[in-house]
C-alpha cells in the first residue's frame, strides 16, 4: 500500500471511529419497569401501556432497538402489587413507569434509589410519597391525580342532574378516601344533601361491603351516590353499576371506564394525557436528569363522559346544559 492511501485510510478511520462509538453509546439498551394496579386486560391498564409505548416512540424510544419493557399487574391486590415491586426492582431498569396509588406505594417500600415516575396517585404529599410538589426529592416523581376539590364537582353535577336528591351514599377507600369525602362534606349542608360514607377496605376489595353498606342507605326516590376514586372501587366497578342500577341510584364516578361500562356520568381527568405527559417524564430521566429535580405535575384537562342509556333506564331526563357540556355521550 503506497503512503499516501496508507495515511487516507488511517485518517478516514480516526474519523470514523469517534461516529460509531458515538452511535453505539446513543443506541445502548435501556430497560423501563412498568407496575400497573390492575390486571393487564383491564381498560386502565391497556390505555397506560398504549399513551407509554406512543410517548416513547414519538421521542425516538423503540422496543428492541434501544428499550426492553418489562411489564408487570397487581390486578388490584396489594399483597401481590408488592412482591411484583420487589421483582421489578431487582431487575435494575433504568427508571420504573407506575400506574396507581398501590404500585408507587409499593416501589417506594422497595427501592430509594430506582428512578420511578408515577401517574394517579392522589396527594402525593400527603401520602408521603414525594417532599414537595416543587422538588419531589428523592428518587420519585410524576404526575398526581387531581385535587381533592374535584370531589365537590360531583356533587354539583349530581345535584345538577337529579335536583331533588337529598340523601348521597359515598363509595371511598378505607385507606385513601378520608380527604375526597371531607371535601364533599364541606359544601354538602349548602346544597341540602345529607351524606353516608361506605367504605371499600384494604387489600382486595370485596363488593360484599358496598352491597351490606347500600342496603342499609336506600330509602327512595331522593337517593343518589357517589364513587369516588380509588383503586379498590375500581376493580369491582361492574358490581358497584350493578348495585346502582338495582337501587336506581343516580351516581356520580370518578373516571370513564365507570360509564363505558354502564354507570351515569362521571368527571375526571383525561387519564390518556397524563399517561403520555409522564412518559415525558421517563425519557428525561433516560437521558439523565434526576427525579427529585423534575416537580411534580397535576391534571390539566378534564372530561365529563355521561350514559344515556342508563339515563333512561333510571327514568332521569337529563338537562340540555349537562348534555352539551359533556365531551363525550354514550348513546
Amino acid at each position: 500500500m503506497r503512503r499516501r492511501e496508507f495515511i487516507a485510510l488511517l485518517g478516514g478511520a480516526a474519523v470514523a471511529w469517534p461516529v460509531t462509538a458515538w452511535t453505539q453509546q446513543r443506541e445502548r439498551m435501556r430497560r423501563i419497569g412498568v407496575l400497573i394496579d390492575v390486571a393487564a386486560d383491564d381498560p386502565a391498564a391497556s390505555d397506560a401501556v398504549a399513551g407509554l409505548l406512543q410517548g416513547l416512540q414519538e421521542l425516538g424510544w423503540a422496543v428492541g432497538r434501544n428499550l426492553q419493557i418489562e411489564y408487570r399487574y397487581g390486578n388490584g391486590d396489594d399483597d401481590r402489587t408488592r412482591k411484583l415491586a420487589m421483582e421489578l426492582v431487582a431487575l435494575t431498569p433504568d427508571v420504573v413507569f407506575s400506574r396507581g396509588g398501590p404500585s408507587v406505594r409499593a416501589l417506594q417500600l422497595a427501592t430509594r434509589t430506582v428512578p420511578i415516575v408515577f401517574t394517579a396517585q392522589n396527594d402525593p404529599v400527603g401520602a408521603g410519597i414525594v417532599a414537595t410538589l416543587a422538588r419531589p426529592g428523592g428518587n420519585i416523581t410524576g404526575f398526581g391525580g387531581p385535587e381533592y376539590a374535584i370531589s365537590v364537582k360531583w356533587l354539583e353535577l349530581l345535584k345538577e342532574i337529579v335536583p331533588h336528591v337529598k340523601r348521597v351514599a359515598v363509595i371511598r377507600s378505607t385507606r385513601g378516601g378520608v380527604a375526597a369525602f371531607s371535601a364533599i362534606q364541606a359544601v354538602a349542608p349548602s346544597l341540602g344533601v345529607e351524606l353516608t360514607p361506605i367504605g371499600v377496605g384494604v387489600g382486595v376489595a370485596d363488593a360484599g361491603e358496598v352491597e351490606r353498606g347500600l342496603a342499609a342507605f336506600v330509602r327512595g326516590p331522593n337517593d343518589g351516590m357517589i364513587v369516588a376514586g380509588s383503586t379498590l372501587a375500581y376493580i369491582i366497578r361492574d358490581p358497584i353499576i350493578a348495585l346502582a342500577a338495582r337501587h336506581r341510584l343516580p351516581t356520580v364516578y370518578s373516571g370513564r371506564y365507570w360509564v363505558t361500562a354502564g354507570g351515569l356520568i362521571s368527571y375526571s381527568a383525561v387519564t390518556v394525557d397524563h399517561y403520555r405527559r409522564a412518559t415525558g417524564y421517563v425519557d428525561r430521566i433516560l437521558r439523565g436528569e434526576k427525579p427529585a429535580d423534575l416537580p411534580v405535575q397535576t391534571p390539566t384537562k378534564y372530561e365529563t363522559v355521561l350514559n344515556l342509556k342508563t339515563a333512561r333506564a333510571l327514568g332521569l331526563r337529563v338537562a340540555d346544559a349537562v348534555r352539551l357540556r359533556a365531551d363525550e355521550v354514550i348513546e
